[in-house]
């Protein structure tokens, strides 16, 4: 997988988050390419504590770039398991690797049935293109 292409392996959400499945109720978190290029040069990421719990549609961190701050959006409800702590001292991985590791977080769901009704919902690549090529 390319850094900056997005994946057939990914979810999207609208608001340019990618969601990988890890496991039957773990997924890891980013915002995508698209996301990055128009924030520009991310000089600060503030994201949530492990143990946390974040619920869908609401804002779970920001990235902060040259240009604005923008809110990152849970794509589910569900308990902060990992926080990419590398970004604390390079924020700028967001840019250079959003789909690797300028990952954000990883989150647990209640359990794998719900975790599937989350992910029912998402875009797929294709998807996701169609939104961004406007």
């Amino acid at each position: 997988m390319s850094d900056t292409e997005p994946s057939a392996d990914l979810l999207y959400t609208p608001e340019h988050e990618w969601v990988l499945r890890t496991g039957p109720t773990t997924v890891r978190i980013g915002i995508t390419d698209y996301a990055q290029e128009q924030l520009g040069d991310v000089v600060f990421v503030q994201l949530p504590a492990v143990g946390d719990d974040v619920t869908a549609g609401t804002s779970l961190g920001e990235v902060e770039s040259t240009k604005s701050v923008s809110d990152v959006f849970a794509p589910l409800t569900a308990k902060v398991i990992a926080v990419n702590e590398d970004l604390d001292a390079s924020p700028e991985k967001v840019n250079s690797g959003p789909y690797s590791d300028g990952w954000l977080i990883e989150l647990e769901a209640e359990s794998a049935e719900s975790l599937d009704e989350s992910v029912a919902s998402m875009l797929d690549a294709a998807g996701y293109a169609g939104i961004t090529a406007g």
